[in-house]
């Protein structure tokens, strides 16, 4: 039986807004759709994918503080939405992993040396008329982290924190994404890849700050989703291009911060957390992002649940527990710091509203992007967790929300939504 939650003080939600979308729109689906789990058997496996995306993005902080001339060659891995998507003339359709982690776009290619299991069929290179290797000295190929050239092109390597890695070369394709289609995409085509972390499709675009992403190449300044609750069987949206027409009266905006040390990924300027009425005791400067590079917060389509530093989840945790007027689950079996028993036969839970400020918003969550559990299981948790340092907004704290970046602006905002009715 699923939960019902309702705040001790919440506000109105705000009413839907039309957007005009002036670019082209793609579906996306939860890596584990179409399994028969129930809300909290998907969030505890997207927690246990979500802590290995942690430690990775961690061990990339730390190897880039070790020495900020070198640009550490681990990538964050694997995501938790696919997309869907076709590659080349004829265009053949693929999915893949949608990561706002990373930059490079890749899929598996013939022929392959060593490949992994794809549900699709793997895109043969000799069947495009669209198709063409990048050269050397192509800015692409320069912007690559790791690699080599030699007179059939440029070659690439990205290693994963899951030990996965790709390896091939690079070249530009016709991409299509529903009935727009993009000439002249960069991309990697991995004839050499191992590990299983990308398995449930065909390899990664990646939407980071970088400039093999699919943004930066498109030149798009503006680019939002909108994600459905992970037990919904409605597909959520990736906007790509304008969606500037939405009621600006109902948007909250923050301003996007960049981290020299990490240049792909999107800080945000987290300031303090409020549970109910209470302002917790945190400083400031907890989330701020460090001279070495360390710390910060960042926004992450990626990883499920959010992480906070340890001090703030502490502060987080136990302000928390004192207003749930329910006795704390210490059995330790769900994954989840923070959980509570639950009387037989309960139907509702009463929860405080949690808020996160930011420089300029106030955005308080829906209790259903903090809260989880079953009533069959006997426990509700916080869906949040602790950090040793860098700090992720995760995807269940973002369900239900317009969230638009604005590259041009610098900025990014979050308008409360039914992203099915998108």
């Amino acid at each position: 039986m699923a939960l019902c939650f309702s705040q001790v003080s919440s506000t109105s939600r705000r009413a839907l807004d039309q957007l005009k979308k002036t670019a082209f729109t793609v579906t996306l689906r939860h890596v584990d759709s179409g399994k028969n789990l129930t809300k909290f058997e998907r969030i505890q496996r997207g927690i246990k994918r979500g802590n290995n995306r942690l430690q990775r993005f961690n061990s990339m902080v730390l190897a880039a503080a070790v020495d900020d001339q070198v640009q550490s060659p681990i990538m964050a891995g694997n995501g938790e939405y696919l997309m869907d998507l076709s590659i080349g003339t004829p265009p053949d359709s693929y999915s893949a992993i949608l990561d706002t982690g990373s930059d490079l776009i890749w899929t598996q290619c013939k022929p392959c040396t060593e490949c992994f299991q794809q549900p699709t069929p793997i895109f043969d290179p000799k069947k495009s008329s669209s198709f063409s290797k990048l050269s050397c000295s192509s800015d692409l190929c320069e912007a690559l982290p790791q690699s080599t050239c030699d007179r059939d092109g440029c070659e690439y390597l990205y290693s994963y924190g899951d030990y996965s890695t790709t390896q091939g070369f690079m070249a530009t394709e016709t991409f299509t994404f529903g009935d727009a289609s993009v000439r002249k995409v960069g991309f990697g085509c991995g004839e050499e890849n191992q590990g299983d972390g990308f398995s449930q499709g065909a390899g990664l675009v990646g939407l980071g700050r970088g400039p093999l992403s699919l943004v930066s190449q498109m030149k798009e300044t503006k680019f939002s989703y909108c994600l459905t609750p992970v037990d919904d069987t409605k597909k959520s949206k990736l906007l790509i291009g304008s969606t500037a027409s939405v009621d600006s009266s109902s948007l909250l905006t923050t301003p996007l911060l960049k981290n020299p040390s990490q240049p792909t990924f999107y800080y945000l300027p987290l300031q303090g957390i409020s549970v109910g009425d209470t302002r917790l005791p945190i400083k400031q400067s907890t989330f701020s992002i460090q001279e070495d590079g360390s710390g910060g917060m960042i926004i992450d389509s990626g990883t499920t649940i959010t992480y906070l530093e340890e001090s703030a989840f502490d502060a987080l945790a136990e302000e928390f527990t004192s207003q749930v007027k329910l006795p704390v689950d210490k059995s330790d079996g769900t994954g989840l710091d923070v959980c509570f028993n639950l009387p037989s036969d309960t139907k509702e839970v009463e929860v405080p509203k949690l808020v996160f400020h930011f420089e300029g918003a106030d955005v308080e969550l829906p209790s259903d992007n903090y809260m989880i559990g079953d009533s069959s299981m006997g426990v509700v948790c916080l869906a949040m967790g602790s950090s040793s340092g860098l700090s992720i907004l995760g995807n269940l704290q973002q369900q239900n929300m317009l969230v638009i970046y604005d590259l041009a602006k610098e900025t990014m905002s979050f308008q409360h939504t039914q992203c099915d009715q998108l």
